[in-house]
Parts: C-alpha cells; sequence; structure tokens
C-alpha cells in the first residue's frame, strides 16, 4: 500500500505552452498589420490622393533648381622644413540657378578668399585622415561670407592633391 500512495503524489503533467505561443504570434500580427493599416493611410488616412500626386512630382527632380559654379584650378605652396611642396585644389560651388550669375560675379573674391586660406595651412593640418571634412567646412563657411549666406548651397572638392 505504500507504493501504491506513492505514485499518486507525483505532479501531474505540465500543461502545453502551444496556446499561449500561439496568441502571441497572432498578437503581434495583428500589430503588425495594424500598424501598416495605419501608416499607410488604408484607415484613418486623410483620403487626400492629390497631395500623395504633388509630392510625387516634387521629388522626381530634387536636383532641378541647382547649377554649378567652377572654382579655376590653384596650385598653392605650402612650405615644409626640408623641402616645399604643392597643393592642387579645384572646387565647384553648388548654387540655386537664380543665383548663378550673382556668384560668378564674385568668382575672384571667393578665390582670393580660399587662396589666403590655404596657404596659411602647414602639411600637417593636410595629413589627418579627417582634415578634408575640416577643411571643407572652413572654406565653406568663407565663402558664405564672401558671397552671402543663400547664394551657396555647398562646396566641391574636385581635386585635392599634395604633391
Amino acid at each position: 500500500m505504500a507504493t501504491e500512495e506513492t505514485t499518486q503524489e507525483e505532479d501531474p503533467p505540465k500543461k502545453s505552452k502551444m496556446p499561449l505561443i500561439l496568441g502571441l504570434v497572432l498578437a503581434l500580427a495583428g500589430g503588425g498589420g495594424g500598424f501598416y493599416a495605419t501608416w499607410s493611410g488604408m484607415i484613418l488616412g486623410s483620403g487626400d490622393k492629390e497631395k500623395a500626386e504633388i509630392q510625387k512630382e516634387e521629388v522626381k527632380d530634387p536636383f532641378g533648381d541647382i547649377a554649378f559654379v567652377a572654382v579655376e584650378p590653384m596650385v598653392i605652396s605650402i612650405d615644409a622644413v626640408p623641402e616645399s611642396r604643392l597643393l592642387r585644389f579645384r572646387a565647384q560651388l553648388e548654387v540655386p540657378k537664380s543665383y548663378e550669375a550673382d556668384v560668378t560675379l564674385v568668382l575672384p573674391r571667393v578665390v582670393d578668399v580660399l587662396n589666403s586660406y590655404l596657404r596659411a595651412l602647414e602639411v600637417a593640418d593636410l595629413e589627418d585622415q579627417a582634415a578634408l571634412t575640416r577643411l571643407r567646412a572652413q572654406m565653406l563657411r568663407r565663402v558664405k561670407v564672401v558671397t552671402g549666406q543663400d547664394l551657396v548651397n555647398d562646396l566641391l572638392i574636385m581635386e585635392f592633391v599634395l604633391t
């Protein structure tokens, strides 16, 4: 009799966790579907298809209102201790098309500012890996001071070679 009592006192078998897992998966799928339906405008959408068409037309030509003004290539001597080194520099300015003539008019001042800045640099300033990014930002700031804040969008460095 003692053996019969010990077998009856054992733990009952555990219930399956499959319904819990299935419920969790279905809840996640439903939540994802609801998010997508709301995000895409199927539910609670404004229904403004005209706005979507206008936005698509604007996205088609993102570079339609820009022009590039070439800055004359420059060769700048940089004094190094044992020998003189040369920097070949060429750039273009990204400007709105409506201001292209204005920027072209003040281009000699832009060249003067860039030439003065680059001549003040030392070889150690140019050999750092992050130097080009830092120099580009400094040159763009100086160009914007000369041309005006809204006339130049960006300075694109086409050639930067230290020989």
